[in-house]
């Protein structure tokens, strides 16, 4: 009878947060801690959604890939009913707006383009260019992504290779990423792109691109634009007779290497701070935005937020600086959004606002285009919160008290370990496999930590960790998402 007992009282927690958080009283899912709602567009258009801004007033700026861009009212809210007013038509694929000083500034694919409404009617009269010192020719593939203004005023763009591939001598500096000020100085800062899908800023103000898996790209990352860094792909290299800012033209690095090989090579080359498994965890990484909410958001204040086109949803990045670089892990987040999510954009309510397309690339969601609204419902979701890296292993923390029976237990994780060739060829699959052992797993003493011991990390690697043993401690729930994927390219000593 006791026994009987003593399971009744066990089992209570268990159907109380479950009936507070899940559904049906089933195990919690996603929109129990983040609901997407969807915000109409005007109606008879084509918006596909690839840039998102802020304007004062309550209201936002959206441009289309179709070239348009539209200011809406209204937006908020469990019910949006928006009203949008057209504020300029016409441009070419602009894939970032940033607002400063009454004029929106727009990344067209030629140039960054400052946009004017003179006469206060709502609708832009004057078109001005600040920069377009780069080359393009009408491929399909040349893409110039842009961000919002940086602390210094300046724009930071991305440029894709022609054809993705291509380094054409009729579209200058494709495959750089190019810097403009104020003044319309076009300053190339970077080089080795391959084909960009987003670019951002963390809350330090460091800026970070999404390079697509391909040529010199074993699989997608998340990459730091460090001023006069190498990303990888040396086909723009032929670019540095262009200019001297960055000095000479490095050697190339050797098809068929390692990252972690050829870096001790190329003193430039910055290893990508986090490889995102293709496939396991998206095709497409695109937009990235930093939660600098305050809290409003929920608990992953000054994490990053990466759009994913090809599978519809949003991961989560936790960064780390180790002996100078960044790097750290990718989580899942949220999935089932309407179209491709190729942009996202935190409002002053906290909540994110996300776009897509799904025109050329394909995307699980099923809708042409989509504009939609992330807020968190104010539940703390069970989570890793941060992955660290230590001389002999990780340290996890997590959002919630964890078990700590359970944390302790090693068998409640398993970890892999692999990377991608470096090669000229198109992606790679995993290689170099390894299986660490995790020899001890210390839980922290209030149970939002554990301390995970490891023999067998391997520089460069991608470290898979899978979490399915751990649960939380008044509910014994498992976490929401139990996998992380982090990317070790330094590891600190004792």
């Amino acid at each position: 009878m006791k026994k009987i007992i003593f399971f009744l009282a066990s089992f209570i927690p268990l159907i109380s947060i479950f009936s507070e958080e899940g559904q049906a009283g089933g195990l919690p899912t996603e929109a129990d801690y983040y609901r997407i709602t969807t915000i109409p567009l005007p109606e008879g258009e084509v918006i596909e959604v690839s840039g998102i801004d802020i304007l004062p007033d309550n209201q936002i700026a959206i441009a289309s890939r179709r070239g348009d861009v539209f200011v809406g009212k209204n937006v908020w809210g469990d019910n949006p009913k928006p009203k949008w007013t057209l504020y300029a038509r016409g441009l070419h694929e602009v894939l970032g707006i940033s607002w400063k000083d009454g004029s929106l500034y727009a990344t067209q694919r030629p140039e960054v383009t400052r946009i004017t409404d003179r006469d206060g009617d709502g609708r832009a009269d004057a078109f001005e260019t600040v920069s377009d010192d780069w080359g393009i020719n009408g491929d399909y593939h040349e893409y110039a992504f842009g961000t919002r203004h940086d602390k210094n005023g300046d724009i930071w763009v991305v440029l894709c290779l022609t054809g993705s591939a291509q380094a054409d001598d009729k579209s200058p500096f494709r495959g750089w990423c190019m810097r403009v000020t104020e003044k319309g100085e076009c300053i190339p800062t970077g080089y080795g792109i391959r084909s960009p899908g987003g670019i951002g800023f963390n809350h330090l103000g460091d800026v970070f691109y999404c390079d697509n898996q391909g040529l010199w790209n074993g699989s997608s990352s998340l990459k730091h634009l460090r001023p006069g860094g190498f990303q990888g792909n040396p086909v723009g290299n032929k670019y540095f007779a262009l200019t001297d800012v960055l000095g000479p033209q490095p050697p190339e690095p050797v098809s068929g290497s390692r990252i972690e090989t050829e870096r001790k090579r190329l003193p430039d080359l910055i290893p990508p701070p986090v490889v995102i498994p293709h496939g396991k965890m998206g095709n497409s990484p695109a937009g990235i935005e930093c939660d600098q909410t305050g809290g409003k958001f929920g608990p992953f204040e000054n994490q990053l937020f990466i759009s994913e086109q090809t599978h519809s949803k949003v991961n989560r990045i936790f960064l780390e600086k180790v002996n100078g670089y960044y790097q750290g892990a990718v989580f899942p987040f949220l999935e089932g959004f309407g179209s491709g999510n190729i942009v996202a954009r935190f409002a002053p309510d906290g909540s994110m606002l996300t776009g897509g397309t799904n025109r050329g690339w394909g995307s699980r969601g099923k809708q042409p285009f989509s504009l939609q609204r992330v807020n968190w419902t104010g539940l703390v979701p069970f989570e890793v919160h941060e992955m660290r890296v230590k001389p002999d292993g990780f340290e996890l923390t997590f959002t919630q008290p964890a078990d700590k029976f359970t944390l302790a237990d090693v068998s409640s994780y398993t970890m892999e370990t692999y990377t991608y060739a470096y090669q000229k060829g198109y992606g790679s699959p995993e290689v170099d496999g390894t299986i660490p052992l995790i020899t001890q797993a210390i839980p922290g003493e209030n149970g939002k930590s554990v301390y995970l011991q490891v023999n067998g990390m391997v520089k460069g690697h991608v470290h898979e960790i899978k979490m399915d043993g751990v649960r939380r401690h008044d509910s014994q729930q498992p976490l929401l998402h139990q996998v992380a994927y982090y990317t070790l390219n330094e590891i600190p000593t004792p």
